[in-house]
């Protein structure tokens, strides 16, 4: 059969539901087709249907499609997935009927054919055999926003649509990460729905929007609405942060209302932050923290930032705590983990006086210089290690120096920090040395600088090699045990790895 004498399939969408809000190349389609296509539940009513109705005709084909299960049990013997590839089969196979007899499809969707619609299943076994063309629509998500009268996304702020049906734990995450949401397909999940938004802190924030722009619509505060009255066609709205009182900074809330959350940025850009930091770092009013590590967080606005130097840690800390009691919710902002050798330690600390003692503090973990260069390198921490700054600016050399050979002669694979900055140039080679007593000269040693960075290297030298000079600041290396591994795999790249089996384990 010729394209000319097939008929053409179209995908039309019809809007969110008020028929005025149908665009004029859905009603021209519509006017121009032989035969209607609707899906329904089996009760025969069908929502795309009582949209597109006045337009109509007298003569047109109508071809309910007809769900054999929408969300109740099936007997199909290959469960509910089957039951419905099934009936996608057979429906398209008989539009495919009128499209092989030379006639006009149209295929009616709510919203938008292609967003989360019943028509994309056509689509996909049609589209490549006959004519198709697909009229956008308006969806669900712009019509609640429309409704709800507040901005949905505004300036560098993220949308993230998501289905209802996510396990609740996956919805916490994503509502904890992203700057606004819309939540779909509400009606039985929506007691989980609820749940993530609570746990992930967002509730406050978020409206509820029922049958937008039809019959029945409903709008209101999430927090408010009974699970028992939540229908399919309703969804969960986190607006714009923008200029809502979710952020601005000047209006403070009330003293018990300021907490102060540590996050650590991991050891470089956004790719190493968790979801529940990025959502610590949304919802701040103010950021406190060293300029670098501030510099790798995205301006937002209305947040404060208060950057200062790196050797001002307490003063630092008591700044966050003193903008968190009298009502503002403030990040403090380090590098890697903010638990290992970072402001976590210093901000509980201060925390501890007793001016201070109601403040909420809570500190998030992050990826560590040891864990993104191990896994750079291969598994080099595979098995028992320490981890040991090398800064003899907050501890003497002399403890240092016991540490390093305690750990040595027990056998442990060593994640060494702060090797080396300018004014400190010799303590990578007496640490060296005195590894050299207890380790072979062969021992692999992972330099990892600038790792997730723009000038990440990550090598593995001889621990005999290790030259002082090529380590700084941004350096940490990864000394193995006598057990750990250095080879030269097939494609020529290098991996170490320690393994987790000690000689001698039953």
């Amino acid at each position: 059969m010729s394209e000319q004498q097939a008929g053409r399939l179209y995908g039309v969408g019809l809007g969110p539901g008020d028929p005025s809000l149908m665009t004029v190349r859905a009603v021209e389609v519509i006017a121009e087709a032989d035969v209607i296509a609707y899906h329904s539940a089996r009760h025969g009513r069908s929502i795309a249907r009582s949209i597109a109705a006045k337009h109509l005709r007298a003569d047109h084909v109508e071809e309910a499609l007809v769900y054999p299960v929408t969300t109740e049990t099936t007997d199909h013997p290959g469960g509910y997935r089957a039951a419905l590839e099934e009936f996608y089969e057979e429906a398209a196979a008989r539009l495919a009927a009128h499209l092989e007899a030379g006639r006009t499809v149209a295929v009616l969707a709510e919203g938008d054919p292609l967003f989360y619609g019943s028509y994309m299943h056509m689509h996909k076994r049609l589209a490549d055999r006959f004519p198709t063309e697909v009229i956008p629509g308006v969806t669900s998500v712009s019509a609640a926003a429309a409704r709800l009268g507040t901005p949905l996304v505004e300036g560098e702020e993220v949308l993230t649509i998501l289905p209802g049906t996510l396990p609740e734990e996956e919805l916490t995450a994503r509502l904890a990460s992203t700057d606004t949401a819309v939540v779909m397909k509400l009606g039985r999940t929506f007691p989980a729905v609820r749940g993530a938004f609570e746990a992930s802190g967002r509730l406050a924030e978020a409206r509820y929007v029922e049958r937008a722009t039809m019959a029945g619509e409903r709008t209101g505060e999430l927090a408010d609405v009974d699970a028992d009255s939540v229908p399919y066609f309703a969804v969960a709205v986190l607006p714009s942060r923008i200029g809502s009182a979710h952020t601005a900074p000047a209006a403070p809330r009330r003293e018990c209302d300021g907490e102060v959350v540590v996050v650590g940025t991991g050891p470089a850009g956004p790719l190493w932050l968790t979801p529940e930091t990025r959502g610590a770092l949304a919802a701040a009013d103010a950021l406190v923290g060293y300029t670098t590590y501030l510099d790798r967080v995205p301006v937002r606005p209305g947040q404060v930032r208060h950057g200062s130097d790196n050797k001002v840690e307490s003063e630092r800390a008591e700044f966050a705590l003193d903008l968190a009691r009298r009502g503002h919710r403030v990040a403090v902002v380090s590098g890697g983990d903010p638990g290992i050798f970072a402001m976590a330690t210093a901000v509980l600390e201060v925390a501890s006086q007793k001016e201070y003692a109601d403040v909420p503090v809570r500190v998030l973990p992050g990826v560590t210089a040891a864990n993104a260069a191990a896994a750079k390198a291969g598994a080099p921490l595979g098995h028992d290690y320490a981890t040991i700054s090398l800064s003899d600016r907050l501890k003497p050399w002399e403890v240092i120096a016991e540490r390093l050979r305690a750990a040595a002669s027990a056998d442990l694979v060593l994640a060494l920090y702060n090797p080396g900055s300018r004014s400190r140039t010799w303590q990578v080679g007496k640490a060296r040395d005195l590894l050299l007593e207890h380790r072979s000269p062969d021992t692999p040693v992972v330099l990892g600088r600038d790792v997730g960075g723009p000038a990440e290297s990550v090598r593995t030298v001889r621990l005999g090699d290790l030259d002082p000079a090529e380590v700084d600041m941004r350096t940490i290396l990864l000394v193995g045990s006598s057990q750990t591994r250095w080879v030269r795999r097939g494609d020529g790249e290098q991996i170490v790895w320690t393994p987790r089996r000690y000689p001698g384990a039953p």
